[in-house]
């Protein structure tokens, strides 16, 4: 049985993260800032699942201390861990970085940044330690240096989750660690929502682009669990939204009306 730990998996792609994989008979351990928030996600997937596979650990991803902690308690639980994914992640509105509050800035480089090195830093070292694993590091707007207008801040952290990720391929090569890339796509969650909810105007002149290229946590979580179990390489690059995916979309866009936001588009 494979045993996964998910950091920020208390909602969005990393909560349908934590479902996929316990769809396919693995452990898991949730993870979140707040207790309260693990509780939360932990009472919801032990309703389905039950408690055996299941474990939940709060921690802010920009505290090494609780990292390690993190990994120390998920490692006491299973014994093991299999594949680690940091997938924390702030993002903000649709604002010039001049415009943003200087503590949100930090927060987010904080937890975009800082978490995933804390993240990468305690997987890679356990790894190489119990003589085996998985790490994957999630991609966002950004990761390939394509900038949206009111996504700087954002958009340079993943950028630098990109370079640092492809430094840890090189770095574990001649090692039993393995380290991959997870890119989800534009997912219908908080994270995106947010900052369209922020500026609606700007939502809805983007709208068509938004329904054909958006999918939902549901259809999107459970291809990328089913390719991370599958994979055997480092250095593999997981991607819902391929560039002929994209081609195909747009192609077909006036014969498939796509509409993935439902009632959670941004009013």
């Amino acid at each position: 049985m494979k045993t996964v730990v998910i950091t920020g998996s208390t909602r969005g792609i990393g909560y349908g993260l934590a479902e996929a994989f316990l769809d396919l008979g693995c452990a898991v351990t949730v993870n979140g800032r707040s207790q309260s928030s693990v509780d939360k996600a932990r009472q919801q997937l032990a309703a389905k699942h039950g408690q055996e596979r299941l474990y939940g650990c709060a921690a802010d991803v920009a505290d090494l201390r609780r990292v390690e902690a993190l990994w120390q308690t998920a490692v006491a639980r299973f014994g093991k861990i299999d594949i680690w994914i940091n997938n924390a992640g702030l993002g903000h509105d649709l604002l010039p970085m001049w415009e943003l509050p200087p503590e949100r800035i930090k927060a987010i480089v904080d937890g975009n940044i800082l978490g995933v090195l804390h993240g990468s830093r305690v997987a890679v070292r356990g790894m190489l330690a119990q003589g085996f694993g998985q790490l994957y590091n999630m991609q966002g707007a950004g990761s390939n240096g394509h900038v949206r207008r009111g996504m700087s801040v954002y958009a340079a952290s993943k950028a630098a989750v990109r370079l640092l990720t492809q430094a840890l391929v090189n770095e574990t090569k001649e090692t039993a660690v393995q380290v991959g890339f997870l890119s989800p796509g534009m997912v219908v969650t908080d994270l995106l929502l947010d900052p369209l909810a922020a500026d609606t105007a700007s939502f809805e002149r983007s709208r068509r682009v938004f329904n054909i290229l958006s999918d939902r946590v549901e259809t999107v979580a459970p291809f990328l669990a089913q390719k991370i179990l599958a994979n055997d390489k480092t250095g593999v690059s997981i991607k819902w939204l391929t560039r002929s995916k994209i081609f195909w979309r747009f192609l077909s866009a006036p014969f498939n009306k796509r509409d993935p936001f439902g009632e959670r588009a941004p009013a």
